[in-house]
């Protein structure tokens, strides 16, 4: 039961950073700051923003 919760967190969150990468990298710059996470947490979901956000920018320039 735990396992599918957690996944389905986890798909939400990538379907975030997805849709709107520049608020996920926010979010997790704001709770870093903050120290309400370590740094080294949601790196994961940092980079899968990152590179959503360097695909809209690649489409950008082609379309």
């Amino acid at each position: 039961m735990l396992g599918s919760y957690r996944k389905r967190i986890a798909a939400m969150a990538i379907q975030l950073a997805k849709d709107d990468p520049q608020l996920v990298k926010e979010v997790i710059a704001r709770l870093r700051e903050s120290g309400d996470i370590e740094a080294d947490d949601l790196v994961y979901l940092d980079r899968i923003a990152d590179r959503w956000i360097r695909i809209a920018q690649e489409n950008q320039v082609r379309g």
